[in-house]
């Protein structure tokens, strides 16, 4: 059986996002799946071909103003060609964002790629993992410190550079990298066995 192929597609305004980026794919590197990373600001006509091959797409951006940047935006739009083909139909998605505040309204950037996902008939990935830092013996560095569940939340500083992002946000888009793995390894494989099947 072939290992599940992910396409993370993001973009990083300052440097934060693309650390959130590579850990989202070392999470599903490690899970063994093939991961590809595609900064859509420079997106060129072979990585929209990655895209399409892939079984699931990791949507990525910061949110700026309250929903993901304009590159992102020019993305998500630039995509209508495969929505009109049904392109993207059945492929699993997910989302990872980052902003300077704890909360930062992150989670309209995270239902902005979830309505992308649904419009392109994709199947949604949550985090899968409660929310961490909210008892007296939790910390900063539990996995999902922000209480986020339909995707990965990030907060940084606005002071500091991409080596200020936070570790347990980190390791919290590695988990969600390793979800979405385990969860495309459950699609190729059942796909696999219904043409076996047939």
């Amino acid at each position: 059986m072939r290992h599940p192929v992910i396409a993370i597609a993001y973009h990083s305004g300052y440097g934060h996002t693309v650390r959130l980026a590579q850990a989202v794919r070392d999470g599903a590197a490690a899970s063994g799946a093939e991961v590809t990373l595609v900064a859509v600001d420079t997106i060129t006509e072979s990585q929209w071909e990655e895209l399409d091959r892939a079984d699931a797409i990791v949507f990525g951006a910061p949110t700026y103003m309250g929903t993901a940047s304009g590159a992102f935006h020019v993305f998500a739009e630039a995509t209508s060609k495969r929505w009109a083909a049904h392109a993207w139909q059945d492929k699993l998605a997910a989302g990872f964002t980052n902003s300077g505040s704890m909360s930062g309204d992150k989670l309209h950037t995270l239902q902005f790629f979830a309505t992308l996902a649904a419009q392109h008939g994709m199947g949604w990935v949550s985090l899968g993992v409660h929310s961490g830092w909210n008892n007296a013996a939790g910390s900063e560095f539990d996995l999902n410190r922000l209480g986020f569940y339909l995707g990965s939340g990030a907060q940084t500083d606005v002071d500091v550079g991409p080596e200020g992002v936070h570790k347990g946000d980190l390791a919290t888009a590695e988990h969600l990298g390793r979800r979405v793995a385990a969860a495309a390894e459950v699609v190729v494989a059942g796909r696999a066995a219904l043409a076996a099947a047939a």
